[in-house]
């Protein structure tokens, strides 16, 4: 996007220009500072206001690399919402790297009249210049997406194969071991959890611990610089390697962005950027007490994306992102709020419109999590056009199906045929869902089937933070076990759940190491646990290994199945559900309480002579039999797909049981046939 005046700094091999937007401050500074001693600083250089509530200064010779920082004044009158302070130095919100991080004292607060400085990070001048090569998008369809949440320190932190230098940074993502098990599971899309540069809340820090999730931002267009070998610019030069070396394996970059809310938090939280640049334009505040703010989100403020000051610094914001970082979409945290104005929210929201409008962003994925905290928060199916949201009916019917919940059979079968009952109304269709049964927040996979109370004592908070209920079951013993008959029933109710995600229409995701059985030992909110508890343990027992394989083998499976990509919702004629008798299922059976087994018999491509599959589904304590219809071609079932133990490729006519909790995909044997035949080798 062009715009008249620069905001953040900008380097034109003459000097930099400095740009900050603020409508009611009186006056404003860049601080400089020295490059081998950042507490010393050089020189003050005011800011002019050039009309439309924008301070610019030039400073003449000024190179890449320099640091910086702004002091902004106005009225100190917080009944009216203005939070102006020049005692501190404040982080520009454009800056394209930051060094150094927060260190938390009272002198960020408000209520001190301290200088900050020695406690606030310094901004960089970055001149953006990279050698890109031959860099392209994967630019993959959705309907071939399959995405992989991703937490980039967590990622290869102790991955053995990748050289400890590079351990948890954006170069470790780059490492060949990283890229060949992405590549191994059919991932299409890392989406990153936060990079853009965050810092822990006060009441982290106070206990000592940190923000591991990095749901606080900071800079919006700094890369977080933990998570690079160096702060002085290096964060976006590396962040840039590897997003070449991602697309240089076929792997698009998706982020998931904070415009929700700052680090800032309430009104007695500290001020580090926004608040002292211009507090009442850039949060929503409570229209009768000003001195208070709107919290939508839980986090202690909200900004306020309804204000153009703050649809400009989000849109310039994605838009860096894309040109110059060319990441190839974004997952949009608590989305809800971008869309609230004052009637509440709209999907045609002035933010929403703005992106369908840019020919840059309107053709990268977006995402939402679609909901926040406020009146009407849930927003599932009211996203606008070319968006897909995160599906948590998905995840919560999945889960307590395959757990043996009654009642759940009918529901199943919506969100296996893509969700109809939420994304009718799309043109996107059954590929308007991104499907999944587990992410960050929350029990990690192997949890889900190990705890049914969570153990969130390392938080500090008294076991009192995360969510009562994630709907798990541990099959017989809460926590580890050594009991084979319990392990073997927790190793089956992974791949129900990995089985049954690669079989849905939609957009599927993996969260990191659910594959590997990664486990946070019943933490189900480790956002503040940046240790062995959160990380990706790379070191395999044989059932991680197992595990490990099945996810593959499933997804190579999805790859070939029309079923599962095609966009529109499915007709009558292209899935028939059958109970296990082989009877089809009316209405009144599907709302049968007890009924936990069904089959779906799904059409394949349109001009197949066959190519259908039959899926089994047993959420039953006991084995059953399952009477099975007759192929299309005339060739018998071969089973392609079993989460019991089984007898790979065998054929069966008539009848197959089906073990307890457990599922089996088969095809007719004449397209298992050739499917096998054009598989490349593993």
């Amino acid at each position: 996007m062009t715009h008249s005046t620069p905001l953040g700094a900008t380097w034109d091999g003459r000097g930099v220009r400095f740009g900050l937007a603020s409508r009611h401050a009186t006056a404003a500074q860049v601080c400089l500072y020295a490059a081998d001693d950042p507490a010393r600083e050089e020189a003050r250089i005011a800011l002019e206001l050039d009309g439309a509530g924008r301070w610019t200064a030039f400073a003449a010779g000024l190179q890449p690399g320099a640091l910086y920082g702004f002091r902004v004044d106005g009225p100190r009158d917080a009944a009216a919402g203005h939070r102006f302070d020049p005692s501190k130095l404040l982080i520009d919100p454009r800056a394209r790297a930051v060094a150094g991080s927060v260190r938390w004292n009272e002198a960020l607060l408000s209520s001190s009249a301290e200088d900050s400085a020695p406690w606030v990070p310094r901004c960089v001048v970055d001149d953006g210049r990279f050698d890109w090569g031959d860099d392209a998008p994967p630019a993959t369809s959705w309907a071939d997406t399959v995405i992989y949440e991703c937490h980039v320190r967590g990622m290869t932190r102790r991955h053995p194969e990748v050289p400890p230098a590079l351990r948890g940074t954006y170069l470790g993502l780059a490492a060949p071991p990283v890229l060949e098990h992405l590549a191994s599971l059919g991932v299409t899309a890392l989406e990153l959890m936060p990079v853009q540069q965050f810092a822990a809340e006060r009441h982290l820090a106070e206990r000592g611990l940190p923000n591991y999730w990095g749901y606080s931002p900071l800079a919006f267009f700094a890369p977080h610089s933990a998570y690079a070998t160096g702060d002085r610019g290096e964060q976006v030069r590396e962040f840039k390697a590897m997003v070449r070396a991602l697309h240089g394996a076929g792997i698009e970059v998706l982020l998931d962005v904070v415009f929700n809310h700052t680090v800032e938090g309430g009104a007695g939280g500290p001020t580090l950027g926004l608040r002292g640049i211009d507090n009442a334009t850039y949060y929503r505040t409570d229209p009768d007490d000003p001195s208070r703010y709107v919290d939508l989100t839980g986090c202690g403020n909200t900004l306020d994306c309804s204000a153009p000051a703050v649809r400009r610094l989000i849109l310039d914001c994605l838009h860096y992102w894309v040109e110059e970082m060319h990441v190839d979409g974004f997952r949009f945290d608590l989305a809800t709020t971008l869309g609230r104005g004052e009637a509440g929210f709209s999907p045609a929201a002035p933010l929403f419109e703005a992106i369908a409008a840019s020919p840059v962003l309107s053709r990268v994925k977006l995402v939402a999590e679609p909901w926040d905290l406020g009146p009407g928060g849930h927003q599932a199916g009211g996203f606008p056009e070319g968006w897909r949201e995160w599906n948590d009916r998905y995840r919560d019917a999945v889960r307590r199906f395959w757990r043996g919940d009654g009642g759940l059979a009918a529901e199943l079968a919506t969100r296996l045929t893509g969700s109809s009952d939420r994304y009718a109304a799309r043109r996107s269709g059954a590929s308007t869902g991104v499907n999944y049964v587990a992410c960050h927040d929350g029990l990690t996979l192997e949890d889900l089937v190990t705890y049914e109370s969570k153990r969130n004592a390392a938080n500090l908070e008294g076991n009192r933070d995360g969510a009562d209920d994630d709907l798990g079951a541990n099959w017989g013993v809460e926590g580890p076990t050594r009991d084979p008959a319990v392990l073997f029933a927790r190793q089956r109710a992974k791949k129900n759940l990995l089985a049954t995600l690669a079989l849905s229409a939609g957009v599927p995701m993996l969260s990191h190491g659910d594959e590997m059985a990664r486990t946070q030992r019943g933490n189900n909110n480790a956002y503040c646990q940046d240790s062995s508890l959160s990380w990706v343990d790379w070191r395999l027992d044989a059932r991680a290994a197992e595990l490990l394989a099945f996810t593959r083998r499933v997804f190579r499976l999805r790859r070939g199945l029309a079923q599962t990509r095609r966009g529109r919702f499915p007709t009558a004629d292209e899935v028939r559900w059958l109970g296990a008798g082989g009877e089809d299922l009316d209405a009144a059976a599907w709302r049968e309480n007890g009924r936990r087994q069904f089959q779906m018999l799904a059409a394949g491509a349109a001009g197949e002579a066959c190519g259908g599959i039959l899926a089994l589904f047993n959420a039953a304590p006991g084995a059953a039999p399952f009477t099975l219809p007759e192929t299309d071609c005339g060739h018998p079932w071969v089973e392609r797909l079993a989460t019991a133990p089984s007898r790979p490729g065998a054929t069966a006519r008539g009848a197959l049981e089906l073990a307890a909790y457990s599922l089996a995909v088969l095809s007719c044997a004449a397209d298992a046939a050739a499917s096998a035949a054009e598989r490349p080798p593993a």
